[in-house]
């Protein structure tokens, strides 16, 4: 019996990012006239933060129109804009990934109230 699978199950999503990260990695310092990403780096880190608003507000609506085309494309646009923003600090999917492979298996209210306490200790509340 042979297991069918599944576009969530492919190895290659982590490479797929990987090599999204490459190339944002290649063309940060380039010609903003002739490069997306050299231009919204050129143009600073609030440029892309206002991005990532942007594609986030887009996503909310292709969700509430329920066009599932339209809602794969806004957030794909949404995790390239997002991944701009882990570049700009200096980090990689890998560490998006590292994280959310620690979460696996929580609670989601448990990781939650974890996050929150956590925070009181360090804020000294």
């Amino acid at each position: 019996m042979t297991q069918q699978t599944t576009p969530e199950m492919t190895p290659s999503s982590n490479d797929t990012l990987a090599r999204l990260a490459a190339v944002i990695e290649s063309r940060k310092l380039g010609d903003p006239d002739k490069s997306y990403v050299a231009r919204l780096f050129h143009q600073g880190n609030d440029a892309i933060l206002k991005k990532i608003g942007e594609e986030a507000t887009e996503v909310v609506m292709a969700c509430k129109d329920g066009v599932a085309p339209k809602i794969v494309g806004e957030v794909a646009d949404l995790w390239f804009h997002c991944m701009l923003a882990l570049s700009a600090h200096g980090l990689k999917p890998a560490d998006v990934l590292a994280e959310l492979e620690r979460r696996e298996g929580l609670s989601g209210l448990e990781e939650f109230a974890a996050r929150k306490s956590q925070q009181r200790e360090e804020d000294g509340t």
